[in-house]
């Protein structure tokens, strides 16, 4: 029993009712971080006039790796001087297809291995017991790599570390565990995006969404522009930056519900009308992409402005956030008043 105890990984969490993820629901969530304190730990202190905006690469660039390791995308993501935010899409499905070979392999780029799955995968002749060891491992290592807590610990543990080693401090970084909101629609997942890559506008730090650092809009909007300067009939389909999930229109695959050129118009004009200077009406080329998506027109500039105070942890039309409090055994969820104005169709 010695080395099926020293080989067999248990792992136990308590979770949340706000931060559980119901993957029956939606395979779509809004994440965010704080610093501790809301510190400008990845930006200029005002305080010690120290200025800590290279952190902000660390995470961008930690991101884009552990998207490539784990079965989950990245829809939209901001980094600013105290928080970040992501929209992922965890994809279960996907998990499940990879061999027991691809599963290790992806361990390995972010953990240790284990000398037991080792002698496992080379073929290395096993008891009976130490072989079901072995596949219980592979077997937890893949349920992670869709594990969206895993996901949040492979981001924020490093950066934490590499923040103190480079301060020479101990003690937290991040100001408490990550929040989380379960997107149920299209309506949802659109406008939390927008939400999202607008943070730098919205915030002041910038004056348009294309020129905001560590956003994924901006590289979205970068490699559209070089797509277009190509003239290459098909590079549109290819508009896809490493590492971000694809438009429909931009990949076979189709996980985001409109086209690449609609949600950067659309954004564009949001985070220009969001300015305290420059409000206006919802010109004719983005109502109809509004109205496809459900979305109450006058309500949409309030909700994406105001995104986070207006929903709490689930964000959707009625019926399906009934639906999702069934799934996960609450009888009320704060936001259905915010869904009755957001939507055109109550019932939706």
């Amino acid at each position: 029993m010695g080395i099926l105890a020293k080989h067999k990984e248990v792992f136990a969490m308590t979770v949340a009712r706000q931060q559980q993820v119901c993957l029956q629901a939606t395979p779509f969530y809004h994440c965010v971080t704080r610093c501790v304190r809301r510190a400008f730990l990845c930006g200029q202190d005002p305080e010690t006039g120290r200025n800590f905006s290279h952190r902000k690469r660390w995470i961008a660039d930690r991101l884009k790796k552990l998207a490539s390791v784990f079965a989950i995308d990245l829809c939209a993501y901001t980094v600013m001087n105290n928080h970040y935010h992501l929209v992922i899409r965890i994809d279960q499905a996907r998990a499940l297809k990879w061999s027991d070979h691809e599963v290790i392999e992806r361990w390995k780029n972010v953990f240790r291995g284990n000398e037991l799955v080792d002698r496992y995968i080379s073929g290395e002749m096993l008891s009976p017991d130490e072989d079901a060891a072995a596949r219980d491992v592979i077997a937890l290592w893949r349920s992670r790599l869709h594990d969206l807590s895993w996901f949040m610990r492979c981001i924020n543990e490093p950066m934490a570390r590499f923040a103190n080693q480079e301060d020479n401090c101990k003690g937290r970084f991040w100001e408490s565990r990550f929040k989380c909101q379960a997107l149920l629609d299209e309506a949802a997942l659109i406008s939390c995006m927008a939400y999202v890559d607008l943070n730098p506008v919205r915030a002041g730090a910038s004056k348009t969404p294309e020129t905001s650092d560590f956003t994924s809009f901006r590289e979205r909007a970068r490699q559209y522009k070089a797509c277009i300067k190509s003239q290459d009939k098909n590079s549109k389909r290819h508009a896809t930056p490493q590492g971000l999930c694809p438009f429909n229109g931009c990949n076979d695959r189709t996980d985001l519900p409109i086209t690449l050129p609609a949600y950067i118009e659309l954004v564009d004009w949001t985070g220009r009308a969001i300015r305290k200077d420059k409000r206006g009406h919802i010109p004719q080329d983005i109502l109809p992409i509004l109205v496809r998506l459900n979305i109450a027109p006058d309500k949409w500039l309030q909700t994406v402005y105001h995104f986070s105070r207006r929903f709490h942890c689930v964000v959707g039309g009625l019926q399906r956030i009934r639906v999702y409090s069934d799934a996960i055994g609450r009888k009320w969820m704060k936001g259905l008043s915010s869904s009755r104005q957001f939507y055109r169709l109550a019932g939706a």
